[in-house]
């Protein structure tokens, strides 16, 4: 008996380690395919893709990057799912992406920002900013990945699955300090009780058994809340999640009055900004950010070349 679509999907996905966000957005696509089509995938033809994505296009008003994402999905589920390579999926028009320039903050609006922050969002604010983290990245630190004495925190499995070093802020090690022996009295506490546990990547759970009691493991910034694992019935805490920081940076930005559509990721866009403001070489920025490309990080010289290190107008 052949197993349902999704668990197919799934096996293909995990077969490949493909992030969890990105298996999350694949299973999405897959599913509102499927449901559109109201038929078996392998009975339709390029006349049917296209009309669902002009589908999205049209009705959704879904953005080319959007759109991008659902054909990836879609082609995903031919050629490593369904084992089928049409040749009409060589040919789909894919959409052309509109370049963007990122929003970014100045150092006053910045402070503005974090001084309107409070706890532990504010100290994760601090760090994507100091560090030029992503959010999903800040969230899913571990203790073990931040190195005081040299001055660095360790960036595992970034955007692309790519380990990654980048500065940890010498002004924020105190409080950061303070912070984790905060978490290390609770997890004591948590250990006593009998939980205590976390989350390991991949097979680490079978090579170290007792890694996820460990204190190195743990989360920078953990839950607060327990969670009982389905398949070990351990009790365990999942890293604090990334809403938390989300809507109280947007209270934040509502109360410093700021104009700027900025998100966590505006801080992420700032840090590199700044780092060039300062003189610091393009491809010092690129390995600190994790771009796989320079040109990726030159956007941030075109954001330059409006302000005031940028041309001079003949008006002033």
């Amino acid at each position: 008996m052949q197993p349902p679509l999704r668990d197919l999907v799934e096996r293909a996905l995990a077969a490949r380690h493909y992030s969890a966000r990105t298996r999350k957005s694949y299973h999405g696509w897959i599913a509102r395919y499927v449901r559109y089509q109201r038929r078996d995938p392998r009975l339709c033809g390029a006349d049917e893709l296209r009309h669902f994505l002009n589908h999205l296009v049209t009705r959704r008003r879904a953005s080319a990057s959007t759109h991008q994402q659902a054909l990836c999905a879609i082609v995903f589920l031919y050629r490593r799912v369904l084992g089928v390579d049409p040749p009409w999926l060589e040919n789909l028009e894919r959409p052309a992406r509109v370049p963007r320039l990122p929003v970014v903050l100045t150092r006053n609006e910045v402070r503005l920002l974090l001084d309107r922050l409070h706890g532990t969002p504010r100290l994760m604010a601090r760090l994507i900013y100091g560090a030029g983290l992503r959010v999903s990245e800040c969230v899913a630190l571990r203790v073990k990945d931040v190195d005081f004495d040299a001055g660095h925190i360790v960036v595992r499995q970034g955007k692309g699955r790519k380990d990654r070093i980048t500065l940890l802020p010498r002004s924020l090690a105190p409080e950061l300090r303070q912070h984790l022996e905060r978490v290390r009295r609770q997890h004591s506490i948590d250990l006593r009780a009998g939980s205590g546990f976390v989350e390991l990547p991949a097979a680490l759970r079978l090579k170290y058994p007792n890694a996820s009691r460990e204190w190195a493991w743990q989360w920078v910034f953990p839950a607060t809340r327990h969670y009982v694992h389905a398949l070990s019935g351990e009790r365990r805490r999942h890293h604090l999640h990334e809403t938390v920081l989300q809507r109280a940076f947007r209270a934040a930005v509502r109360a410093a009055g700021l104009t700027k559509p900025a998100t966590c990721h505006t801080l992420r866009h700032s840090f590199a900004t700044h780092l060039l403001e300062a003189g610091y070489d393009i491809r010092t920025i690129q390995e600190l950010l994790g771009h796989r490309d320079v040109a990726t990080t030159m956007i941030y010289t075109h954001v330059l070349n409006r302000g005031p290190l940028g041309v001079r107008s003949p008006l002033d």
